[in-house]
Formats: structure tokens, C-alpha cells, sequence
């Protein structure tokens, strides 16, 4: 006895087709859907860029190209790049003790607002006290009053504790503006931590400070992370806070470019060369820590 074996040529048409004409098409549509979203996400990263690549070639340029021609004349000409004006920056005292004192302000209002809002945070989620949750409505309410409305009354009030144009008043204000959005953030992320994870170190005799250093903090590290980051940069580039607060005599880098500006008006040498440097470290934090700053925020804002 013999197996039948079906003959190719009498097969029905339907096992030597390929997909149906409506799977191609979905498939050609999707593909295409993705290949215009890539690509207009790339036409905006570039155009995004465009101003930050434009400043730091001109930071290469002398004062009299730049004056003259656009910055992208420089791409095909090599003889207009040069580091002198770095040189003249590096040389510009009031210019180099404006970066101390930036880094004097952005670090301790970084600290002050992550540890002042990871214990904040803390006992929102899980400690119970009167009035917790209307508490943390005030604190929520805190994040849409603006800077400007409050510049007025804590001058007045800098002025009579006699902080006034100090950099320690200058580090307390940030800080004051940066603790809502901090106890949100954290709140939110520290809430998502198991309860079981608590009780069972609450059972091995961990105190409240114990579990939240050994415990809430080492889980809270993408939040913090992405905290820290936005902090520092919101500080490293304040002007208005700084042109206000700070002293005259020693401000930080916004202020100082400002005032080149403000007295010399055709000052490229310094200028340029200035703002890149002022704007190359947030960037550089940024890219180099994008992946925990997205992670935290997403984390953090949906429970």
C-alpha cells in the first residue's frame, strides 16, 4: 500500500499565496508611519541643536568673522577657527570667580532640596499624622506660584534677616522653589514601594530613619536621580533669581555674561566662548544621565 501524495500542480491556490493584498498594505502603512515619525524626530533634533552647534563654532571665531558672515561660513573655511578666544576667557578673572560662586549656589541648593524633600517625601507616604494629606495639597498647590510673585517679599525678608545679596540667600530661595516639585516626585515614587518590603524591616527592628536610609533610599534612586539632575540644571542656568539675590560684586555665570553684554555689546571673544561653557555642562549632565531623568520623572508622576 502506497501513500498518496498530493500533486503540486492540483494544490488549491490559496497555500502557494502570499499574504492577502489588506496585510501588505498594513504592513507598507506601518513601516511608512514609522520611517515619517523617525525622520521628524530627527529634522527636530536637529533643528534643536542647530543654535548650540551655531554658538560653539562662533566661540572659535574672531569677533570680526562673526561680525560679518554666518557661523557656517566657518565649516568651509578652517583658517577662521582659533582658541583665542578661550584664552581671553580663562583670562577674565571676574569671568572665572563667576563659575566658583555658580558652582558655590547649584551644589548645596541641589543637596538641600534632595535631602530636605526624601525626608518630606518620606513621611508623606508612610507616615501617619493629622492633616497629612491636606498638607500635601499645600504642598502640590505650592508648584504653580510663580517665582516673580514671590521676588518682592522674600527680598524684603533676605533684607531684614541680613542675607541679602549673599549667595546663601541665593541657595535658600532655590531650594525654598525647588522642595514642592522634590516632595511630589518622591512622594509619588516612594508610595509605589511594597508595604510588605516595610513591614518585614519594620519586624527586624528597623526605625523610621534606619528604613528609610537603608531601604526607601537605595529604591528611590532613579527618582533622586532624576530630581538631582533637574535641580542642577534648573540652577546652573538661573539669571533672574541670581540678578536679584545675588552679590554684585561676585555673581554667578548668567549674571557675569549679562553684564558683558550689557557694556560691551560687540564683546564675541568673551561672550561666546562664555555661554557655550555656560551651557555645556547642564548638557552634558543631561545627556550622560537622560535615561534615569526620564525613568524617574515617568516614574514618579504616574502611580
Amino acid at each position: 500500500m502506497t501513500a498518496h501524495v498530493p500533486d503540486p500542480a492540483n494544490a488549491p491556490a490559496s497555500a502557494n499565496a502570499g499574504p492577502p493584498p489588506e496585510r501588505w498594505s498594513s504592513r507598507l502603512a506601518a513601516i511608512a508611519s514609522g520611517t515619517v515619525v523617525r525622520v521628524v524626530l530627527v529634522v527636530l533634533g536637529v533643528l534643536w541643536l542647530l543654535p548650540t552647534a551655531g554658538l560653539f563654532v562662533s566661540s572659535f571665531r574672531d569677533p570680526r568673522d562673526i561680525a560679518s558672515t554666518g557661523w557656517w561660513e566657518a565649516l568651509t573655511d578652517p583658517g577662521q577657527w582659533s582658541f583665542s578666544n578661550y584664552d581671553s576667557l580663562l583670562g577674565n578673572e571676574k569671568f572665572t570667580g563667576s563659575v566658583w560662586t555658580t558652582v558655590a549656589i547649584t551644589l548645596p541648593a541641589t543637596a538641600l532640596v534632595i535631602v530636605l524633600g526624601a525626608l518630606a517625601a518620606y513621611a508623606f507616604a508612610w507616615m501617619d499624622f493629622p492633616g497629612r494629606d491636606w498638607l500635601f495639597l499645600v504642598v502640590v498647590g505650592l508648584l504653580v506660584v510663580p517665582i516673580q510673585v514671590a521676588l518682592i517679599p522674600v527680598a524684603r525678608l533676605f533684607n531684614t534677616l541680613g542675607i541679602f545679596e549673599t549667595t546663601a540667600g541665593v541657595v535658600l530661595f532655590h531650594s525654598a522653589f525647588g522642595l514642592p516639585f522634590a516632595i511630589f516626585l518622591l512622594r509619588n515614587f516612594f508610595a509605589e514601594i511594597p508595604r510588605e518590603l516595610l513591614e518585614a524591616a519594620r519586624l527586624d527592628g528597623a526605625g523610621e530613619l534606619r528604613l528609610f536610609f537603608r531601604v526607601v533610599l537605595p529604591l528611590g534612586g532613579p527618582a533622586i536621580a532624576a530630581l538631582a539632575i533637574f535641580q542642577f540644571m534648573w540652577v546652573w542656568n538661573d539669571m533672574l533669581v541670581a540678578l536679584i539675590f545675588a552679590d554684585a560684586g561676585s555673581p554667578p555665570m548668567t549674571v557675569a555674561l549679562q553684564q558683558e553684554m550689557r557694556q560691551f555689546g560687540s564683546n564675541f571673544d568673551v561672550l561666546a566662548p562664555g555661554a557655550f561653557l555656560t551651557m555645556l555642562i547642564p548638557l552634558a549632565i543631561f545627556f550622560a544621565f537622560q535615561r534615569q531623568f526620564v525613568s524617574g520623572v515617568m516614574a514618579g508622576a504616574v502611580k
